[in-house]
């Protein structure tokens, strides 16, 4: 298949402002892009970040200004990956480009929920199912919804106050995994209603994470609960710290937000002139 992506986002700034933006297509999915429209409005450099991720670099002078960026990209189909005989790996043996992975980080306090996470999930076989009951558990824990998104909300206060947005359900996910010694990792990207009913929701941005096992990386995501067809990824970290979206060095202002991914019809044009089409 086919996948739309785009977005269109307008911010404001009082004087001269240097930003770091982390919205291209991951460099993994580069190849598989059909068509895809220059970033604009500002200038850019274009940056590997440390994550490996593709970061721009610029600096929009005092006003308004859009940022918007829009293409198509081809897909398998299938639904994530998945292995349910795939094992964790012991420490000792883990690849060392991993190990970063194990680490407490901003937003996964692994020391504050260690003893719970061992008490919970401790008994249970160390593989690919574990990493399910991380994953229900937070799906189970946690209540969605948009009014509740914070940028300073920890994987222990989303633990303690059982609210919280996709990025949430993906730092509890994280910080159970990396405290029963599993590397776990931080993604954002585009998630279309693909396969399941429109979501009548306003489109944005979405958060899972990744888990490290036998024979890989392994995408979960505690928000829908469910493996999901079309994921685009942007960027992955540690946590949300690591992969801001849009980082402003000063005070700016969203003026408006659009986000859009979904399934090319056969025979549609393709799509990579503007979000706003």
């Amino acid at each position: 298949m086919q996948i739309q992506y785009g977005y269109e986002i307008a911010v404001a700034v009082l004087q001269p402002t240097a930003f770091h933006a982390l919205l291209d297509v991951h460099p993994e999915r580069r190849a598989d892009i059909v068509t895809e429209s220059p970033f604009g409005s500002a200038p850019s450099t274009l940056v590997i970040d440390a994550f490996g991720n593709r970061m721009r670099r610029f600096t929009l002078r005092a006003g308004e200004i859009t940022l918007s960026q829009s293409g198509v990209v081809t897909d398998s189909g299938q639904p994530d990956r998945a292995n349910p005989a795939a094992r964790a790996i012991d420490v000792a043996a883990l690849p060392v480009e991993t190990l970063q992975f194990l680490q407490g980080s901003r937003y996964c306090e692994t020391d504050r929920l260690g003893e719970f996470a061992w008490k919970q999930f401790g008994g249970l076989p160390r593989d690919y199912a574990l990493v399910e009951a991380i994953r229900d558990f937070s799906h189970r824990r946690i209540a969605f919804n948009y009014a509740d998104a914070s940028a300073t909300r920890t994987a222990l206060d989303v633990f303690e106050e059982r609210k919280g947005v996709c990025r949430d359900y993906a730092h509890l996910g994280i910080a159970l995994c990396r405290a029963l010694n599993i590397p776990a990792r931080y993604v954002n990207g585009y998630l279309g209603d693909i396969g399941v009913p429109a979501d009548p929701a306003p489109m944005d941005f979405s958060a899972w994470f990744e888990a490290y096992l036998e024979g890989g990386w392994y995408a979960f995501d505690a928000r829908h609960n469910r493996r999901r067809t079309g994921r685009i990824v942007i960027a992955r970290g540690r946590d949300a710290a690591d992969v801001p979206m849009l980082q402003s060095f000063g005070p700016h202002q969203l003026k408006r937000f659009q986000v859009i991914t979904r399934e090319v019809e056969e025979g549609a044009p393709a799509f990579a002139e503007s979000v706003a089409a």
